[in-house]
């Protein structure tokens, strides 16, 4: 951050011509008499309001953002930044700052337009000609930043913006031989071919839409910036729609459609002294904007390097030192001055302009969304004096994205390439930084709410509803034996929902809690970035009493969980007793239970999932086959199957197993029939040992089990030593496979 103790000099006045000198520049004088003489008034007006669909959100937005927080020096960079999160907040500032930076160039190029009369006439070739006014005003520009700094940048910005005032009072009093004839009422003036036209030309005119936050980059030099950004940066919005409006009836009533698009200083020859003062205008409007390019820039990449925000360690250290009370960059207006003397000397910059727009609606882009995100995350924090509206700013940031597309589909893919890249580049050298910042979460948790709201008032009216697992997960050996983290991750990796609770004996304190949001961190950490089960942890004294708290409360996905998952360790026999005395309570709650018996034994997928189907027990069948889909899901289990068994008398199994291929059928589960096995079980013999023999080698046994067969076989989930990790499933329904 930039030094407190700074001097802050800047009112409201450099801020506004800051950014109407800018807003009125080049395009102005260069190319506004194009856009009416290819789509007439009516047309450009066309395109003065779609440029403004940007403009004035942007300009409405931006001025709400610096009256919710203290905007530091870098100006939309800081805005942003402080709310999407440094790494993309450096992203797009490294981009804003090389549009700001060879905007300069561009402008200086511009400016030599204002000489063209007289260099045509110089024996040299054209681009060199225009080199003896571009490099020398280039470097007389960089040694006035550099030398005296952004004061006398304002003090020279107020006198080119008189001039500039005055040549365009002296235009819209200009007459002209066609003005005299022309029947000027706006119903006879031409709409101009805008079907094939409008958006080739838009693209053309749109630079001139840019310069209305060029003003913010003061931010860091501003007194008092929560009063002078809205109030500089709305009026310049505002003021420039409306000179440009009145510059376009000008130019329509004034000169035939021919003239205003072969000559491109055709206000030349409408304005009152028009071959002095118009190129004096010209000369007024691009240097204008080249000093507030050149003020803007060096405060961004100052800004970017005090937040050590560019990829190079020593390259921060030097941008982001500066000079004096002020603290002026210097160094970093030095850079930007080689950067744009690069620019000037290479002369064409018609590729990279259209590049900058790009970087530019991207910019506004952010800050309309950003905006747009504060209202509808609707954040306490958020109380800015200034307050715009969320569907002016959803607008602006729509118009921004479908106008770079619009306007040149090749380099708005470009310009998206760019910051990907920079992207990667930032979070390679930045890797402790998050990528998003709060203002997402604030719309995330809106949207979910209103979500589970509307879906819990609309339950009653649906007519069926389809399952999908809610799944909570209680258990102490978290770090002991990661399987059931591990079954609920597959669990709620696609098709469901899933909450993992690590369980602490104890009773709760300020100490137990501190060290539940530990062991919270932990949890979170191993459980990696691609684990789509949501974390928690519980202080409780006994195990019921946490299962009594957690089949009360609702799910993650804000539904109620309809399914509880108990675990134990299958090779010592641990903790069977004490799920076994609260099956009960989760039934209670008309919960599905399933029971991971969990082993040492390395899972082999490949072997994929057995499901195991008794007649005595198969109101469970249907919730063993949906749940074993579900975890095949994951890339996990990509080379498994499914296999089915069913046990059953000897007169059944044809009939069984038709039953059973048609359920498959009709649910269109991908179970070959192939995979389902109808095993004949004799009076004798004992189904745990048929199990064991089928599916030693199964990555994952399924398993059903009643309720009321825990009363009187207390190994129920046991004597199955030869299997690797088993669920036991028991449905609290018959689920439907629909």
């Amino acid at each position: 951050m930039a030094d407190s103790n700074t001097t802050k000099s800047f009112g409201t006045a450099p801020v506004f011509f800051t950014a109407i000198s800018t807003i009125l520049g080049a395009i102005l004088f260069l190319r506004f008499g194009y856009s009416v003489g290819t789509l007439g008034f009516i047309g450009t007006l066309g395109i003065i309001f779609l440029g403004n669909m940007v403009t004035i959100p942007t300009a409405l937005a931006i001025s709400e953002l610096a009256t919710n927080q203290r905007v530091e020096g870098g100006g939309e960079y800081f805005i942003i930044s402080r709310s999407f999160g440094l790494n993309i907040g450096a992203t797009i500032g490294i981009a804003l700052y090389l549009s700001q930076a060879i905007s300069v160039a561009f402008y200086i190029i511009a400016f030599t337009e204002a000489f063209s009369p007289l260099l045509d006439k110089l024996p040299i070739d054209e681009a060199w000609a225009r080199r003896i006014v571009s490099i020398p005003s280039m470097l007389i520009l960089a040694y006035i930043m550099l030398k005296r700094g952004a004061n006398m940048g304002v003090k020279t910005l107020y006198i080119v913006v008189a001039l500039l005032a005055a040549s365009l009072v002296l235009f819209f009093l200009g007459k002209t031989d066609y003005s005299q004839v022309f029947e000027s009422n706006l119903l006879s003036i031409r709409a101009g071919n805008i079907n094939s036209s409008f958006f080739i030309v838009f693209a053309i005119i749109f630079p001139a839409f840019t310069g209305m936050t060029a003003g913010v980059g003061l931010s860091g030099d501003l007194k008092n910036p929560s009063k002078s950004i809205p109030l500089g940066t709305t009026l310049a919005t505002v003021l420039g729609m409306i000179i440009y409006c009145f510059i376009a009836y000008k130019l329509a009533v004034s000169a035939s459609p021919d003239d205003l698009i072969n000559d491109q200083l055709i206000m030349s020859k409408i304005a009152v002294f028009g071959p002095v003062i118009i190129p004096i205008g010209l000369a007024a409007s691009t240097i204008s904007s080249a000093i507030g390019s050149i003020m803007v820039a060096p405060r961004t990449l100052q800004a970017l390097a005090i937040d050590d925000s560019l990829p190079l360690r020593g390259l921060n250290k030097i941008m982001a030192r500066g000079k004096g009370s002020t603290n002026e960059p210097f160094n970093a207006t030095f850079f930007t001055s080689l950067i744009a003397f690069v620019f000037v000397f290479i002369g064409g910059v018609d590729f990279v302009a259209q590049i900058i727009s790009m970087f530019f609606m991207v910019t506004y882009g952010s800050i309309c969304l950003i905006s747009f995100l504060y209202h509808f995350g609707a954040d306490p924090s958020y109380r800015p004096v200034f307050k715009s509206r969320w569907y002016l700013s959803l607008i602006g940031f729509l118009c921004c994205t479908w106008l770079m597309f619009k306007m040149q589909p090749y380099y708005a893919m470009m310009a998206f390439v760019v910051m990907i890249i920079l992207y990667l580049i930032v979070s390679f050298f930045h890797k402790d930084r998050g990528g998003m910042a709060a203002i997402f979460q604030g719309a995330i948790f809106q949207l979910s709410r209103n979500i589970q709201v509307y879906m819990q008032k609309k339950k009653k009216d649906s007519g069926s509803e389809r399952w999908r697992p809610s799944v909570v997960c209680i258990s102490r050996r978290t770090f002991e034996n990661d399987k059931a983290l591990q079954l609920l991750g597959w669990i709620s990796d696609k098709y469901g929902f899933g909450t993992y609770i690590h369980l602490i004996d104890d009773y709760f304190s300020s100490a137990t809690n501190r060290e539940s949001l530990k062991i919270l961190e932990r949890l979170i950490e191993i459980s990696g970035y691609d684990h789509n089960a949501y974390m928690d942890t519980l202080i409780s004294p006994s195990y019921t009493s946490a299962i009594a708290q957690t089949v009360q409360l609702p799910g993650v996905s804000g539904m109620a969980n309809n399914m509880i998952l108990f675990e134990f360790d299958k090779d010592e026999n641990k903790g069977i007793q004490e799920i076994i005395e609260n099956v009960a309570l989760a039934k209670a709650a008309k919960l599905d239970v399933c029971v991971l018996a969990s082993s040492q034994r390395k899972i082999i997928f490949k072997q994929g999932i057995h499901v195991w189907i008794r007649s005595i027990d198969f109101e469970n069948s249907n919730l063993m086959i949906l749940l074993s889909y579900i975890i095949l899901g994951h890339p996990d289990w990509k080379k498994g199957k499914i296999k089915i068994f069913e046990i059953t008398k000897d007169e059944e199994v044809e009939k069984v197993k038709e039953k059973l291929t048609d359920l498959l059928q009709s649910g269109r589960l991908p179970i070959s029939p192939k995979n389902i096995e109808i095993i004949e079980m004799g009076e004798h013999d004992n189904h745990k040992h048929i199990i064991s023999e089928r599916s030693k080698d199964a990555g994952l046994t399924v398993i059903g089990f009643r309720e009321e067969a825990l009363k009187h076989d207390k190994n129920v989930f046991s004597e199955y030593d030869e299997l690797g990790d088993i669920l036991f499933v028991n449905a609290s329904q018959l689920r439907e496979i629909n």
